[in-house]
């Protein structure tokens, strides 16, 4: 198993501290090292980090962060897409994300197996387990929420029509045109 690098190692505030720097521009990598491992040194520490060190996790956050930014721009076009769309077609995009995933999971615990890398495997699938139940979960509840607000549209309508009706009655509509005009407004609402 490899060894764990230094930034790994890094007490919680110090990493916190360095990821600070790292998102300031202003920052070099260079002055980012120096401060760190001035901290580190203040705090008795007995590890320092190397810029190559720091340079590697900087390049794999900055990695992850484009993956975020992707799958948030990827989410936006869709959901704008499909915002008036019926739910099930949401859920199925969400679906088909979900799989997409989990394949790349998969793909990623075969290839640290191949390598001889050491994975908690228990705990990976504990993980796909939990997204797969947050999804469901999530499309049960908007479809929840889209039946709860037909049904509020639908109690609006009768409500107006109603209101209507009876407006139109006190100026003397025969009970065929009140028939007729509740039916008319129940449609066209």
């Amino acid at each position: 198993m490899a060894r764990p690098s230094s930034i790994e190692v890094l007490p919680q505030d110090v990493l916190e501290n360095l990821q600070a720097l790292l998102r300031d521009p202003r920052v070099s990598q260079m002055e980012a090292t120096r401060r760190i491992n001035i901290v580190l040194e203040e705090q008795n520490h007995p590890e320092r980090i190397t810029k190559s060190a720091l340079n590697r996790y900087a390049v794999k956050m900055d990695k992850v962060g484009e993956k975020l930014r992707q799958s948030r721009e990827i989410s936006e076009m869709w959901i704008a897409k499909l915002g008036n769309a019926p739910q099930g077609k949401t859920g199925q995009l969400i679906n088909e994300l979900t799989r997409t995933m989990i394949f790349d999971v998969n793909l990623q615990l075969m290839e640290k197996m191949s390598n001889g890398d050491d994975i908690d495997l228990e705990s990976t699938m504990s993980v796909l387990k939990d997204v797969a139940l947050s999804v469901a979960r999530l499309e049960k509840a908007a479809s929840l929420n889209e039946d709860l607000k037909a049904k509020v549209r639908q109690q609006e309508r009768e409500r107006v029509a109603e209101d209507a009706v009876k407006y139109v009655k006190d100026q003397g509509l025969s009970v065929g045109q009140e028939s007729e005009m509740r039916s008319f407004l129940l449609q066209v609402s």
